[in-house]
């Protein structure tokens, strides 16, 4: 697994990781906001209790302190009177502090004022009480003072009741922040999926998906290597059975030459005879370059070195069918090869390349860098290129490419590309294409690429 691969799926495992913390985090705060909304309201329903309650026990302290003055016109009474008094304003001033709601605090300015009232009330009962020569106040007179005091007393009652109410404020602002935790969590949730989906097809697309197409390859691979070693041994087996009989018939062949005058009929059949006989040459001894190809000698080459030998080898024969064979310039680069393996494969993949052209076109070499798998795992490789103009690859021969014996040519054996894929296997390397039916083929081979 390479490292952009590796960085793409920690990113995805760490999302998917950052997505479940916040989650968590999201759902602790909604309990905690949950636990403090439910004790605030608790609070509420007892603060707007013992608000008014307070504030009826206050009131009605003053108002007792008041009616014994109006019983006995002592000074104490009214002393006692204007204590109790302040009290409850300094009660209603604390109240002013505690209490932010915008309806709580206008009616805390109207308790103010009707506080004042209920003083100015009680010092107006006084003054009739102290100019009346009759002792203790009338029941009328004190009606009027207990009336507004009534009335000072709802304003405390109203008090406790809007503070109670403002508690729905508080259910309506605790409900509002629930309802905008909950979609965050929705809205996590989503994207941890979205996350956890990218990263599964992240994980096949990377690992499973390259290691199924590994799985058929080297299936084919193996497949094809057992072919190989079948036919191989029976190459072996027929080239050195045909060796000898061959060798007899050309020597019988040779003698009987010398006893035939040149130019007759006779001589004109013994060198028919003498093609064949080279030919069958040609196909035992590539039955047995096939069957036991030479081990190479690795050495450490240019990785263009091979493209500038076959450049001037096939060129010229090349341009008589006018395709131009062309070299791309590379920066340095160093593999470890068999030279002339090497350049023998080349040659194979350039002949082919002229066969698909037929006559006029282009063939290009180069040499890029890369990094692939090869059968010691991941590396850096040169990948030397065979480019062609031709008509391409069809699907059908795509199937049998590179199958011993398989050949579209009229002459062929068949036998070219499976023993160029030998040799580059043999080098440590591996035989690559592309194509594109009437835009042509790239043959590349990759080789270890040296630091």
């Amino acid at each position: 697994m390479n490292r952009a691969i590796k960085i793409r799926l920690a990113a995805l495992g760490l999302g998917i990781g950052l997505m479940g913390a916040m989650i968590v985090g999201v759902t602790l705060i909604l309990q905690s906001l949950a636990n403090v909304s439910k004790a605030k309201l608790n609070q509420m329903d007892l603060e707007s209790f013992h608000i008014a309650d307070h504030f009826r026990d206050k009131l009605r302290f003053a108002n007792d302190k008041m009616r014994a003055f109006a019983t006995t016109e002592e000074p104490a009474a009214w002393d006692e009177f204007l204590s109790a008094s302040h009290e409850l304003k300094t009660w209603l001033d604390e109240q002013k502090l505690r209490l932010s709601n915008d309806r709580e605090q206008r009616l805390l300015k109207e308790m103010d004022a009707a506080h004042a009232v209920y003083l100015q009330k009680a010092a107006d009962l006084r003054n009739l009480i102290m100019t009346d020569s009759t002792k203790g106040a009338s029941l009328a007179q004190y009606n009027t003072f207990l009336e507004y005091s009534r009335h000072f007393l709802d304003l405390g009652q109203e008090l406790g009741r809007i503070h109670f109410e403002s508690r729905n404020e508080v259910v309506a602002h605790a409900s509002r922040t629930l309802t905008d935790l909950r979609l965050l969590v929705l809205v996590l949730v989503g994207l941890l999926f979205l996350f956890g989906v990218a990263l599964a097809r992240g994980v096949y697309r990377d690992l499973i998906a390259p290691l199924q197409v590994r799985l058929v390859e080297t299936e084919a691979l193996v497949e094809r290597n057992e072919k190989l070693a079948a036919l191989g041994l029976l190459a072996a087996g027929v080239a050195h059975e045909l060796r000898t009989p061959l060798t007899a018939i050309k020597t019988a062949l040779f003698i009987q030459q010398k006893k035939i005058e040149p130019g007759s009929a006779t001589h004109q059949d013994h060198q028919l005879i003498e093609r064949e006989i080279v030919r069958l040459e040609r196909i035992v001894s590539q039955f047995l370059q096939f069957a036991r190809p030479a081990r190479p000698e690795l050495g450490v080459i240019s990785a263009d070195q091979p493209l500038r030998e076959v450049e001037a080898l096939m060129a010229p024969v090349l341009a008589r069918a006018e395709i131009q064979l062309t070299r791309e310039e590379s920066k340095p680069m160093k593999v470890q090869a068999d030279s002339s393996q090497i350049k023998q494969v080349l040659i194979n993949l350039v002949q082919n390349a002229a066969d698909s052209i037929g006559r006029s076109g282009t063939i290009s070499l180069r040499a890029r860098p890369g990094h692939q798998r090869l059968t010691n795992g991941e590396t850096d490789v040169v990948v030397l290129e065979v480019a062609d103009t031709g008509k391409g690859i069809s699907p059908e021969v795509e199937k049998r490419l590179f199958d011993p014996f398989f050949t579209t040519k009229p002459a062929g054996m068949g036998l070219g590309l499976s023993i160029a894929a030998r040799i580059v296997e043999m080098n440590g390397g591996a035989l690559q294409y592309q194509t594109q039916i009437n835009r042509g083929s790239t043959f590349g081979v990759v080789l270890p690429r040296l630091p």
